[in-house]
């Protein structure tokens, strides 16, 4: 991706919904901010324009600003992650308190969200004119989702180091529309501390994790482009396969981790929240809708 796109302003506002839509998804584990950039439409750009960044020099930015902006289509990543930081900032703490007061029906909204982009995803992998090979990309892709349904580890240690690499593996997770970043922090043990940095602003934590984030989004993108550019079909069924396998990671009724009916769920967590679930389970699938109609 080279060059600014020109964009009126209700496309620039659309990229900044999109942004907090995404910055929403990473607050949860198991739900990915690359899915709501790929099926709202600016997946290729994102990858592209962040894989470039790496061909221009960073001391033009400082040189020449405008045709390093220009050129390099920083804006489009700037207003995207101001929608980003606007709604992790808003919404981590909310979202941390719903986990503890309702957590069926959020693990619910966002079934139901990741429900709808696999549908999306596999009508537009058939439009793309996939072949067999692509089923069977598909295929590995749900197996490795399933194994990837390993029981939560505990507290892990919480240097700075160790935020730093967790922020590379996130974020490389994050570029992926079917790997939640906040997942990969989960595992490490960093979810809980990550988002008790965000909400004390704790910098120097925050500082370790960003850069972290920074060094696995340049490495880890022009990896991303180069497989899209010339695997492109059979790169998107198997990360469809992937979101297909790990949707049990999400399903609204859980203990521990054993997948219980919600009657199940009721005699051994308490209230199921059975209603409201479905009902935040259906505006998880109409969000979806609604993301893949914004004009790009």
């Amino acid at each position: 991706m080279t060059g600014t796109r020109q964009r009126s302003m209700r496309e620039w506002g659309g990229i900044f919904v999109r942004g907090m839509a995404m910055g929403v998804a990473e607050v949860v584990p198991g739900v990915s901010g690359g899915t709501i950039a790929f099926v709202s439409g600016i997946y290729d750009e994102l990858v592209g324009t962040i894989a470039g960044l790496s061909r221009q020099s960073p001391l033009a930015l400082l040189t020449r600003p405008l045709h390093y902006v220009r050129e390099t289509n920083l804006l489009f990543l700037m207003i995207l992650g101001a929608g980003m930081l606007v709604s992790v900032l808003a919404f981590a703490r909310l979202v941390g308190w719903l986990l503890q007061l309702a957590a069926p029906a959020v693990w619910a909204f966002f079934f139901g969200l990741i429900a709808a982009s696999v549908a999306h995803l596999v009508l537009q992998v058939r439009r793309e004119g996939a072949t067999w090979r692509a089923l069977l990309w598909a295929a590995l892709g749900a197996g490795v989702g399933l194994a990837s349904q390993i029981p939560q580890p505990g507290q892990g240690s919480e240097s700075l180091l160790l935020f730093f690499g967790g922020g590379m593996l996130a974020v490389s997770a994050w570029l992926l529309p079917a790997v939640s970043g906040s997942f990969m922090l989960l595992i490490l043990g960093l979810y809980e501390p990550v988002l008790k940095a965000i909400g004390e602003l704790h910098m120097p934590v925050l500082l370790a994790l960003g850069g972290g984030c920074a060094c696995g989004l340049l490495l880890f993108s022009r990896l991303l482009a180069w497989c899209l550019a010339r695997y492109r079909h059979n790169l998107l069924a198997l990360l469809t396969g992937f979101m297909a396998g790990a949707m049990p990671a999400l399903w609204p009724w859980r203990e521990a981790h054993a997948w219980l009916l919600p009657g199940q769920y009721a005699l051994q967590a308490g209230d199921p929240f059975l209603l409201i679930s479905l009902f935040t389970m259906t505006i998880g699938a109409l969000t979806l809708v609604a993301l893949t109609r914004l004009d790009a």
